[in-house]
């Protein structure tokens, strides 16, 4: 019975966490309805998005304790162990550097957003979303140290998540900051720099 319960919070938490967080970037649009103030809720929905991403992690690490049976997949990786913790380790010692990069270049707009940004500094003068770049990959290291099949392709439904929580957040910029915002897209790569940067449009 357990291991249902993780499941379904698990996938529960998953959409809980991209709906709020579009909630939390959606500010341009709250603005009109509810003014200024708009930026504290916005900035209380991205901890509540925060707060069920947690409750994700807790699950990913409930899966290893209570798996599945029913799944026609290995409980384990075929290889042993430490190879898992190496490749997870490989993954995710860049892929947080960049994160926590991340997170420090953009200072309190991660968590609460502002309504005058500084456009754009540090990382984010080579990408535009180094925070998601970094964090995605940590998925897949997590289910690795987990040495879970099933979390590692369950991880794949990140992929989507965060593209939409990506677009959604670059719409409201573009309603926020126009033409700034819309140079700032079209010359720097979402989540690779651009080898080759496009002229303005």
């Amino acid at each position: 019975m357990i291991e249902w319960v993780n499941v379904i919070t698990l996938i529960s938490a998953s959409f809980v966490m991209l709906y709020l967080y579009v909630k939390s970037v959606r500010i341009a649009a709250l603005e009109k309805k509810i003014g200024k103030n708009a930026y504290k809720k916005c900035g209380r929905f991205r901890i509540l998005a925060s707060g069920a991403e947690i409750i994700v992690i807790i699950n990913y690490v409930g899966y290893f304790f209570f798996p599945l049976d029913i799944w026609d997949l290995p409980r384990t990786f075929p290889w042993e162990w430490g190879f898992s913790i190496l490749l997870a380790l490989i993954i995710g010692v860049p892929s947080g550097f960049l994160m926590v990069k991340g997170l420090s270049d953009a200072g309190k707009e991660t968590m609460f957003p502002q309504e005058k940004q500084v456009l754009y500094q540090g990382i984010y003068q080579k990408i535009r979303h180094p925070q998601a770049a970094g964090e995605l990959p940590l998925w897949w290291s997590l289910a690795l140290l987990l040495n879970s099949p099933f979390l590692a392709l369950y991880s794949f439904v990140w992929i989507p998540i965060f593209f939409i929580m990506m677009r959604e957040e670059e719409e409201d910029l573009l309603i926020r900051f126009g033409e700034v915002y819309r140079h700032y897209r079209n010359t720097t790569g979402m989540i690779f720099p651009q080898i080759f940067r496009k002229r303005r449009v």
